[in-house]
């Protein structure tokens, strides 16, 4: 099941939002949408702080090796002084090199489980 646009604005800008984003801009550009960063915050009970799950990082192919994608993980980094936490799929060979170059890391030993609502 998907969102349709008026819970997306809720979800976001509603009185109670669930999720944030964060908006990237070229140099310059400044008005344009070159990207964004959307995530909430967590909480792990191993480490006892609240944390970031990174939902989605996105970059416009036009806008890529502006160091863009560095900047909003580097804004949501400084949120928090827990885990900044997101999925790769496999085979995106692009974005694990990226998030590797920074210094990021698989996580080992845990498999995801997803239970839908359908």
């Amino acid at each position: 099941m998907r969102l349709d646009r008026q819970e997306t604005y809720e979800a976001l800008f509603g009185e109670h939002p669930v999720a944030w984003a964060h908006i990237a801009s070229p140099p310059d550009e400044p008005d344009a949408v070159a990207g964004f960063a959307l995530w909430y915050p967590t909480f792990s009970s191993w480490d006892t702080r609240p944390g970031i799950w990174l939902d989605d990082l996105y970059i416009k192919p036009e806008y890529r090796r502006y160091g863009l994608g560095r900047e909003l993980l580097s804004a949501l980094r400084s949120l928090t002084r827990g885990r900044l936490e997101w999925d790769v799929a496999h085979g995106n060979d692009a974005a694990e090199s990226f998030y590797r170059s920074i210094g990021a890391e698989p996580v080992g030993g845990w498999t995801r489980y997803r239970w839908n609502v359908r």
